[in-house]
């Protein structure tokens, strides 16, 4: 067994704001990515936990909240118990969603604290917009306004667009978002921050190193960062919503959202083994260093600044004592017909409408093969019929009905191989880890694989079906057990029904001399797909 194989796995999902249900450009984003990853981690016999948590804290809470007319709270709980379902139904491997509770809110003030008492934190007199008619001070999604870098529409923290960070007072002409018409002006307010310039030296080492396995786009936006003066990290602000700041130096002020994914996710981790019986007695303790957990983050391009630098600089902060993410791994927006995704015009599929009507491994195919890894890419809802037919279950059902005839039902007697056959379907796992390991991680390229595969076994089959040789059941036969050892991450519900019957999924598998027979499952149809509808709200 190799030293990476025996290490852990920590794989993690961007936190999602439970201001809404997950819609189908979160889950082609970082959600079905990570669960991918995980799953090919665990058939490669590695120990892996997949984890995320609800970010609670988040302003778009309150601000969804205010334009629905509910309390934060309420929001916070109904949407979370949605999003909770949707992971479950899209079958991604995580224990489920952690508690928001009493000991997450510990254990994100325990990691600020540690950092306080190391003299990490620097007091700070900032000027900050504050909305006049409310008296409150604004950030984050409480307000909008022009992005200083690219000049587009943006709201305070970080620019959805060129990704670029814009703290305090730096967003252009800001608005408030709870009271457009309030005037907005600034005044001055102490707050801690950790100041990310002085980490200079050691990001630009963890850079040289890591920076090559980023995807272009993400990777761009880091050396804008590094090649300017580095920004202060908010830690404290005057807010109404999230974790009490647990600091005399700033009273009655709150952590800043953004840097509670931190412990948030360490917690999530913890949580999540305790699920399986595994939890150790203290929150961070799977993330220490001695431990040589392989730690990866999937995010989407937004949250690059956040993801990639924020949060690095909060675990190195720390000194030695935590892992440092071996990847991140980033993914542009998702359109839906053409138009960006909007939960605020009613523009969107979500995630659990559409599983109601398309089968769960059709829906992750479709979206892994159209995935918005290096750019934007467009969801159709008649594409994802057509697509799918063409591509997945026509060329799957006929193999399935040429292995039916190769192969008659109820044959037990394992069928010879060849060393050629063999070679061939290591060939097609080679293949497949090309795209499924970290270098080179892709939804996309993965998808094809499938579909390229399942074309090519296809068409063999026919030949192999006709001919005299003995040993051409078998090489098929082990070739088709490759690919659904390979797809497995992706077609989950089809290698669960392959592995109840005894198909052997484990990629690190050896390839045998000889092969018990079986029949390949039959992919559902996606008949219902090309009903549905996107209602767009006037």
């Amino acid at each position: 067994m190799s030293e990476r194989a025996k290490r852990r796995a920590v794989v993690v999902a961007a936190t999602p704001t439970p201001n809404g249900d997950l819609h189908i450009g979160h889950m082609a984003g970082p959600y079905l990515a990570g669960d991918v990853y995980s799953r090919y981690l665990a058939a490669d016999g590695r120990d892996v936990i997949y984890t995320t948590v609800t970010d609670d804290s988040q302003t778009y809470v309150t601000t969804t909240a205010h334009r629905l007319g509910v309390p934060p709270g309420e929001l916070c709980a109904t949407a979370t118990e949605q999003i909770g379902r949707t992971i479950s139904a899209m079958g991604l491997s995580m224990r489920g969603l952690p508690p928001v509770d009493e000991r997450y809110r510990a254990a994100v003030r325990e990691f600020f604290t540690r950092l306080h008492a190391a003299d990490r934190l620097r007091p700070r007199t900032v000027r900050l917009p504050y909305a006049e008619e409310s008296g409150r001070y604004l950030y984050d999604g409480l307000m909008t306004g022009a992005c200083p870098e690219c000049l587009a529409a943006s709201s305070g923290g970080v620019c959805e667009g060129c990704g670029h960070p814009n703290n305090a007072g730096e967003l252009l002409a800001p608005r408030s978002v709870l009271e457009p018409g309030s005037p907005v002006t600034t005044r001055e307010a102490t707050i801690l921050v950790l100041p990310m310039e002085e980490y200079r030296e050691r990001l630009t080492a963890y850079f040289a190193e890591r920076l090559p396995r980023w995807r272009p786009h993400a990777a761009q936006l880091v050396r804008e960062l590094l090649a300017r003066p580095l920004p202060e990290i908010p830690v404290t602000v005057p807010g109404e919503w999230g974790v009490e700041a647990p600091f005399p130096e700033t009273p009655g002020q709150i952590l800043y959202p953004w840097v509670e994914a931190m412990p948030a996710v360490m917690y999530a981790t913890w949580w999540s083994a305790a699920q399986e019986g595994a939890a150790p007695a203290e929150a961070d303790a799977l993330w220490r260093a001695e431990t040589g957990t392989e730690l990866v983050y999937f995010h989407g391009f937004d949250n690059v600044y956040h993801w990639g630098l924020l949060d690095l600089v909060l675990l190195m902060a720390h000194g030695d004592r935590y892992v440092l993410p071996e990847a991140n791994i980033s993914n542009e927006f998702y359109d839906l017909e053409g138009e960006k995704f909007s939960t605020s015009r009613d523009h969107l599929i979500r995630s659990a409408d559409l599983l109601a009507e398309v089968p769960r491994d059709l829906v992750r195919f479709y979206l892994a093969l159209t995935a918005p890894e290096y750019q934007r890419t467009n969801f159709q809802t008649a594409a994802l019929t057509e697509v799918t037919a063409r591509r997945l279950t026509g060329p799957w059902q006929r193999l399935a009905e040429a292995l039916d005839t190769l192969v008659p039902a109820g044959a037990a007697t394992p069928l010879p191989t060849t060393a050629e056959g063999r070679a061939r379907a290591a060939g097609v796992v080679a293949r497949f880890r090309l795209g499924y390991e970290l270098e080179a991680f892709s939804l996309g390229r993965s998808a094809e694989l499938v579909a390229v595969t399942v074309e090519r076994l296809a068409t063999a089959a026919g030949p192999a079906r006709a001919g005299a040789d003995p040993h051409a059941a078998g090489d098929l036969l082990l070739q088709v057990r490759a690919l659904l050892a390979c797809a497995a991450p992706l077609l989950v519900d089809t290698a669960a029904k392959a592995a109840a019957a005894g198909v052997e999924l484990a990629l690190n598998a050896p390839q045998p001399e000889k092969i018990t027979p079986f029949t390949l499952p039959r992919l559902p149809g996606a008949e219902r797909a090309g009903t549905h509808r996107t209602e767009v709200a006037a």
